[in-house]
């Protein structure tokens, strides 16, 4: 016999909506940050196709189609700004992700407890630190007159303004994102390892293996679902770099090898006044990111058979 609720056509899950509604009303802060904050700024998009030089109309006032895509496309500054990019991004993303993964094995490896809990909160602190005071530490250090310099010269070395060389600049973004976020990226590591059996440890060590082969056999396979997911993440935004902290450590005299598309759409579009123009440099990344994110996740499925959808 049919349900009553089939019967009058109400839909089971408006049932346990209604049921569960005081759960459910956790979701409204959520759901309007996100249409507010993340879907409704997208009808912006349009712009790039439209010019657009501010009033009262805020879809534009005229169709320019593919001019400002034409624009970027043919400056050499968008190219540079590209250019650094994929290498910031690519570097940082070569180091980080193996030294997170590296480092969560060797906290898995702590047996006493206290000693894991203190290694864990030192490792975890610098995450917590703003961006700002992050920048600011930087620059304290490799100044003039700061600790590294003062450390150089008194080795007999000639001082290195840091700050205002550009072939310096990778090395101090892709040092400090590392201190800063080393601890804190092991956390879905350390929470995926809880799941693995521990009979297939036993096993392991009954056969012999020693704790490098436990890692490679048993912990490694136990989390590569995570792994591969936290991969796809990280390729996906490889066109989105750390534009606060560039913004923050950049200059001038570093644009050489600094200066990134977040930074140069924030110079185009609001100190330049090119919204239009920041709005198509803007799509474009974040078209290049889809198709990065969705080849990545095709090629993790079909190698790993695990992916993100």
């Amino acid at each position: 016999m049919p349900s009553s609720n089939k019967a009058e056509g109400v839909s089971p899950l408006w049932v346990h909506v209604r049921k569960e509604w005081k759960l459910y009303s956790f979701l409204i802060i959520p759901v309007v940050y996100f249409l507010l904050f993340k879907y409704v700024p997208m009808l912006g998009n349009i712009i790039a196709f439209r010019k657009y030089r501010g009033g009262p109309n805020l879809m534009g006032t005229e169709w320019v189609g593919l001019q400002y895509f034409e624009m970027f496309m043919k400056d050499p500054a968008f190219w540079r700004a590209f250019r650094n990019t994929l290498f910031l991004s690519v570097v940082y993303l070569l180091f980080r992700f193996p030294l997170t993964l590296g480092f969560a094995l060797l906290l898995n490896e702590i047996v006493r407890i206290k000693i894991k809990k203190f290694v864990q909160t030192v490792s975890y602190l610098p995450h917590f630190i703003s961006v700002v005071i992050v920048a600011g530490m930087v620059k304290e250090m490799v100044s003039l007159t700061g600790p590294i310099n003062t450390l150089l010269a008194n080795m007999g070395f000639e001082k290195i303004g840091f700050i205002s060389l550009p072939e310096w600049f990778p090395t101090l973004y892709i040092a400090s994102g590392l201190w800063q976020g080393l601890g804190w990226g092991t956390i879905l590591y350390l929470a995926a390892m809880t799941g693995i059996n521990t009979e297939l440890y036993e096993a392991a060590k009954i056969d012999g293996a020693n704790r490098f082969r436990l890692a490679w056999h048993v912990t490694i396979p136990g989390i590569l679902p995570t792994i591969m997911t936290l991969l796809i993440l990280d390729i996906g935004g490889i066109l989105g770099s750390n534009f606060e902290k560039i913004l923050l450590l950049y200059n001038p005299l570093t644009y050489e090898t600094a200066d990134v598309i977040s930074t140069y759409v924030y110079r185009m579009g609001i100190t330049g006044g090119n919204f239009s123009y920041a709005t198509a440099v803007g799509l474009f990344e974040g078209i290049i990111g889809l198709i990065l994110v969705t080849a990545a996740n095709v090629i993790s499925k079909k190698t790993t058979q695990s992916g993100l959808w």
